[in-house]
């Protein structure tokens, strides 16, 4: 089994060194994972220099008091959808000077799927500061902690992506 902090400390000192090269910073907008991308970027001694700040947002009223994302919108389109991913990620730059911004809006399981969202099913969008952000669907096996860890490390592979000027899905 593969030592899922080990592989987050890869992924994220890849991800700082792009970031430092560019002189950008991260801002992140969670909700099925609950703050762990966060908490993997600041694991890292010295992300003071490219983690700006992490917003945990799990209710609908955390993502619209604190990222400005509209109920009409969670309303529209729930809040596992592109729709709500991306406004979380463009919430997050909008209340930060970071340069780019991940978020992420799922359904980790046990409980929560719905029909035509299954559980596994994470909605994640990456931003950058003066473009639009992009959504990516993940359809995701195992547990909660799977869905979860699996998450954390698409999100810092799309940041680092994005950091770089690489594609970051769509």
């Amino acid at each position: 089994m593969v030592n899922e902090e080990s592989d987050f400390d890869a992924a994220v000192a890849s991800l700082a060194e792009v970031l430092r090269a560019h002189g950008a910073t991260i801002a992140t907008a969670e909700s099925c994972t609950g703050g762990m991308i966060a908490a993997a970027c600041t694991a890292l001694a010295g992300s003071s220099d490219w983690f700006e700040r992490g917003f945990v947002t799990y209710s609908n009223a955390a993502k619209t008091e604190l990222l400005g994302v509209p109920a009409p919108l969670i309303a529209a389109h729930g809040a596992v959808s592109a729709e709500v991913a991306c406004a979380m990620a463009e919430g997050a730059l909008a209340r930060s000077p970071a340069t780019f911004a991940v978020a992420v809006t799922g359904i980790a399981g046990p409980t929560g799927a719905t029909p035509g969202k299954p559980v596994g099913t994470v909605w994640l969008a990456v931003a950058r500061r003066g473009g639009a952000a992009r959504a990516q669907l993940l359809q995701l096996g195992g547990d909660r902690a799977a869905v979860r860890a699996q998450t954390v490390r698409i999100a810092l592979d799309r940041l680092r992506e994005a950091a770089a000027g690489g594609p970051t899905r769509s």
